[in-house]
């Protein structure tokens, strides 16, 4: 994969950081032709540019010959966002919490809580060949 390859409202990305600005624009775009206001866009490009970024260094392991997706759908009043890896997977749970006094000083470990505080609705599916990470917002 040599750059984004975008298809209605889906976007798959190569591991590469350098790509999420594209991710961002695409997501920005997508939602305000859903008419969506800027707090609320502001609210989810932080999410999703989380979990694009978790894909990228966690379950790709920045390995650009594989791709991390992001995919948008609406339904009603509620917005999807599935970010798909193709890492082994993770058990979110064992993700550390980042509010624990251990954790509050390591740069790493937010992305999901980021997701979680922002974003109505967030869960997590893993198989083998990657994880994807669905998040919903009301809109």
């Amino acid at each position: 994969m040599d750059g984004p390859v975008i298809k209605g409202n889906t976007i798959a990305i190569p591991s590469d950081p350098e790509y999420l600005a594209a991710v961002d624009d695409f997501l920005e775009g997508v939602l305000r032709g859903f008419g969506v206001d800027e707090s609320t866009i502001a609210d989810i490009a932080i999410s999703v540019t989380e979990v694009v970024n978790n894909g990228i260094l966690h379950g790709n392991k920045s390995d650009a010959s594989k791709a991390v997706t992001l995919s948008i759908s609406k339904k009603g009043s509620r917005v999807s966002f599935s970010v798909s890896d193709e890492g082994p997977g993770f058990d979110p749970e064992s993700v550390p919490d980042p509010l624990k006094e251990e954790n509050l000083l390591k740069e790493v470990g937010r992305g999901i809580f980021i997701a979680k505080s922002l974003m109505d609705d967030v869960t997590f599916e893993t198989q083998p060949n990657g994880s994807t990470v669905t998040m919903e917002k009301d809109i």
